[in-house]
């Protein structure tokens, strides 16, 4: 009942909106153009056709009433009975023309309205928010009928054309009636409508412009038509590469978010790690589960669950490779072959373990509403907040290990022993503590490496599997132990599988990547940065 309450309210304040609007617009209008019970009548009794009929002439000269009839028309709230036709609301009968109250006759019947008939009503409904006093509806109600031009509406169009102030709503409402006017029997509104709609530089105005080229018989509107779709070309192609290059960096940073744990698991430590795709599965799942205990005792402060799944997902990554590294891989350095038998060995039993406990079927981590939606650029281009925050989630993860590693006593101790282990001994590093704690910190990344695929995509058991052939690809091509190498390999990899997508397609696409690491491999094994100085040969 509440929610019902609140959509009967939401309705109302609709209609108060589109009655003050169109109050103003047709102020000073003759009493001849306001709605009649005929009206009413024919909008509601009789087949289809006929009541779609009355529709559109009664779109021809809207006024106040008629907007408020036909949203509870929508909201199902018009009864008839007989040839009187009422509208009732929370129990209580008004008439549509009048608006006087009226008592409501027990022989009284529901308006049936089948989905052609609503389909117009909305339509209706949204060509009415021409003339509302809200900019915004404007603009919305202009687009939709640039979207799917309906010369039924013109008539309107040019009454909010006529009465409208801003001209940023103005130029949208002189597109949407281009596009009616494009159909015209007159050659020189054809003419005039293409000419204009090239302003409109959308993927829905050059559908519209390539459909009345293929019937186009005048030459000289051919001619406009074909100049204003290479206009709109043009813009587009803009809008293809962009977007393209986009998605490379997107694609690119969550290589890198990927990549840097194995960078040092891998880099600097020498593990062959075949589980570290499924430590990123952990901190995929840590999200899921601060989700669902925010959505169960703190559903009013949801949208903050992500800045405490941040180090959650880190800390479940971390903890799980602590306990791996102190049981099994501590002995195992030096054996790269053993190392790789032993992490997919525990690979797969950290997926049957995830399956055992969430299932095998993906689960949903929803993003924070500061996280929906997006910017949006051109007409065929809109970048995804939640693509852009991870983008900066790389860039920050990036900083804060690279400052680790070169500026903190930590990050000296883990350069000294992955460089010359009896050395650091003999000055009196615990070598063991620092493997602990290196590897710990590479699958903490992992895990916001997890935690940042969970906002992109569903998180399943094989979330890992997807990735881990690119993080290992993105490491050796960069060079074993080099950050920078790794972010240059990242966005390289992400920038050159997006943008060759575009041309061969995402299975070729691969193939070609593939190819190219190959071969450069062939020519420089040492990646694109190589270690200098004696650590090379340690």
């Amino acid at each position: 009942m509440p929610k019902l309450q609140q959509r009967s309210a939401a309705c109302r304040d609709f209609v108060v909106r589109v009655t003050c609007g169109l109050a103003i617009a047709l102020l000073g209008q003759s009493s001849a153009l306001a709605l009649t019970a005929e009206q009413t009548r024919a909008l509601t009794l009789g087949d289809t056709d006929a009541r779609v009929t009355a529709l559109q002439k009664a779109l021809a000269s809207p006024d106040a009433p008629t907007a408020a009839f036909l949203q509870a028309m929508a909201d199902d709230a018009v009864k008839v009975n007989g040839t009187q036709v009422l509208v009732v609301r929370d129990g209580k009968a008004t008439d549509p023309v009048s608006g006087d109250a009226t008592t409501l006759p027990d022989t009284a019947e529901d308006v049936i309205n089948n989905n052609r008939m609503r389909g117009e009503i909305d339509a209706a409904l949204s060509a009415l928010q021409l003339l509302s006093p809200d900019a915004a509806l404007r603009v919305q109600a202009a687009k939709s009928v640039l979207k799917e031009p309906d010369p039924t509406k013109l008539a309107m169009l040019e009454k909010a054309v006529a009465s409208e102030t801003n001209e940023g709503v103005k130029k949208q409402m002189l597109l949407a009636r281009a596009a009616i006017l494009l159909n015209s029997n007159d050659a020189d509104e054809r003419f005039a409508s293409a000419k204009t709609l090239a302003d409109s530089q959308t993927p829905d105005t050059q559908l519209l412009l390539n459909q009345r080229l293929s019937q186009e018989e005048d030459k000289k509107v051919r001619a406009q038509l074909q100049t204003s779709l290479l206009t709109i070309q043009a813009a587009l192609s803009w809008g293809e590469k962009l977007g393209a290059l986009f998605t490379g960096i997107s694609l690119g940073s969550i290589l890198l978010l990927v990549a840097l744990g194995l960078a040092i698991t891998y880099g600097l430590m020498g593990v062959i790690n075949m589980a570290h795709g499924e430590l990123m599965m952990i901190g995929a799942y840590a999200t899921y589960v601060v989700q669902g205990l925010f959505r169960q005792y703190l559903p009013g402060m949801f949208d903050a669950y992500l800045l405490v799944a941040v180090p959650a997902s880190f800390l479940a990554a971390a903890l799980v490779g602590a306990v791996l590294e102190r049981l099994v891989l501590r002995h195992l350095y030096g054996r790269p072959l053993e190392t790789l038998l032993a992490t997919w060995g525990i690979s797969l039993v950290l997926m049957q373990g995830v399956r055992s406990i969430f299932g095998a079927q993906n689960v949903g981590v929803e993003n924070p509403s500061w996280m929906s939606g997006g910017v949006q650029l051109l007409a065929n281009l809109s970048l995804p907040y939640n693509r852009l925050i991870i983008i900066g989630f790389a860039v920050f993860v990036l900083v804060g290990m690279t400052l680790l590693i070169s500026k903190t006593r930590l990050g000296l101790f883990v350069r000294g022993v992955t460089q010359n282990r009896p050395m650091a001994s003999a000055l009196g590093v615990n070598t063991a503590r620092i493997d602990t704690y290196a590897f710990s910190l590479g699958c903490g990344i992992a895990g916001l490496a997890g935690c940042a695929l969970s906002q992109i995509g569903n998180v399943g058991p094989d979330l890992g599997q997807n990735y881990i052939v690119d993080a290992f690809m993105v490491v050796v091509l960069g060079g074993v132990g080099q950050l920078a190498g790794t972010v240059y390999a990242a966005m390289g990899l992400g920038l050159m599988n997006k943008l060759l997508e575009g041309v061969a397609g995402a299975v070729l696409a691969k193939i070609a990547v593939l190819v190219f690491i190959i071969v450069f491999i062939q020519k420089r094994p040492q990646g694109i940065f190589a270690m200098k100085g004696r650590s090379a040969e340690a």
